[in-house]
């Protein structure tokens, strides 16, 4: 596997320009961009000028991830030439959220194969139900193939995202690569490090990820009297308290949900999954040296996850981190970054963004869409 990574800025222009050499049916293109970036294409379509025959799969972003640096009002790039991978494309317009689950199906239907390895997956951050997206891929592909990926970003405004196929950047889409073949090494890890406080609470009332009431009170106002002075900065002041969701008192298994908007005529809340009634509910807050730490446990699980392949050349590491996260952080962001990289190999060269949504195994078999951890995924290859 060949690789290259570059960034992109509007004052110094590409820092390594996109190589036309790399272009081929086997060649990966992973593009992370500013949301400002659908309007103002050029830096893209120069992008598919070079690469006509690649697979580009980008969205925008909460913040570009270029090695161990985070950056906002950039574009940051990865092109991967896999020597014996095949890869295929595949994206579809999700409608209405309700349509996720059918988008998911989809996607993963036209991808199935027995030489299936994994799918890295991209979609809109704000329009469509990431749960029921992940649901329909699972229903479709076997537990064998590892299914990674995120939920495009806006910042901190939650206004509007993109995800850039084929035919370039637009909102409601959901965009797949799949990679195929016996060579392909895949690791993952998926951790995120935050404290619990506060009593466990049932989910009485909701629908999908809206949720309407915790013990039988309005969630939101729950929420608010935590917020305090900070409610007023509704949706986003709610990243820094997530919940944190079970089964039942018996399951080990815990799935992270944040906010994405509210309703304040309902006194509900939407999250960037489902938040099932019945489930367990409680909440949570940061702790920066667990955060950071969160950051690293994942990069062990990656690296442990190729089976003790040794990568004869470079490694190319996708890090997806939740936004809430990077507002908790603040200037301390790169300090996870630092650590993913100090337990990955050394020949790791990693590129990512900052999501509304993160999606991966929660350990081994079928993917889950969390909120507020950080994601890898790490690929390469070996010889026959």
């Amino acid at each position: 596997m060949q690789l290259q990574t570059s960034r992109f800025s509007s004052a110094h222009g590409w820092s390594t320009s996109p190589a036309a050499e790399f272009d081929s049916e086997r060649t990966l293109a992973l593009v992370f961009a500013a949301p400002r970036f659908a309007a103002e294409s050029a830096p893209l379509e120069q992008l598919r000028a070079a690469l006509p025959r690649s697979r580009i799969l980008g969205c925008s972003t909460a913040g570009e991830i270029l090695g161990e640096q985070v950056d906002d009002d950039s574009i940051v790039l990865a092109i991967a030439r896999f020597d014996s991978t095949d890869l295929r494309y595949r994206c579809t317009t999700v409608e209405h959220p309700t349509a996720s689950f059918q988008a998911g199906c989809e996607l993963a239907a036209a991808l199935n194969d027995p030489q299936l390895r994994a799918i890295l997956v991209l979609s809109d951050g704000l329009g469509v139900n990431g749960s029921e997206l992940v649901r329909g891929i699972n229903s479709v592909v076997p537990p064998s193939v590892t299914v990674t990926g995120g939920l495009a970003g806006d910042g901190a405004r939650f206004q509007q995202t993109w995800v850039l196929g084929q035919s370039g950047p637009a909102a409601g889409q959901a965009c797949a690569v799949g990679l195929y073949g016996s060579n392909l090494r895949v690791g993952h890890g998926s951790r995120g490090g935050w404290d619990t406080f506060g009593p466990e609470r049932r989910v009485t009332r909701s629908l999908g990820n809206v949720l309407y009431e915790l013990d039988g009170k309005p969630a939101l106002d729950l929420y608010k009297n935590y917020l305090g002075d900070r409610a007023k900065e509704l949706p986003a002041s709610a990243l820094l308290f997530p919940l944190a969701l079970r089964e039942n008192t018996q399951a080990s298994k815990t799935l992270v949900r944040t906010v994405l908007s509210v309703d304040e005529e309902q006194r509900s809340m939407t999250f960037a999954g489902d938040v099932p009634s019945g489930h367990l509910a409680r909440l949570m807050r940061a702790n920066f040296d667990r955060l950071i730490e969160g950051a690293g446990d994942a990069a062990q699980l990656a690296r442990a996850g190729q089976g003790g392949a040794q990568a004869p050349g470079d490694v190319l590491s996708i890090a997806i981190s939740c936004v809430g996260r990077r507002l908790i952080l603040g200037e301390r962001a790169e300090e996870e970054l630092e650590a993913t990289l100090q337990r990955l190999p050394q020949n790791a060269h990693q590129v990512g963004f900052y999501s509304y949504g993160e999606i991966s195994p929660f350990a081994t078999g079928h993917c889950d869409l969390h909120n507020q951890t950080m994601t890898l995924t790490t690929l390469f290859e070996v010889s026959d």
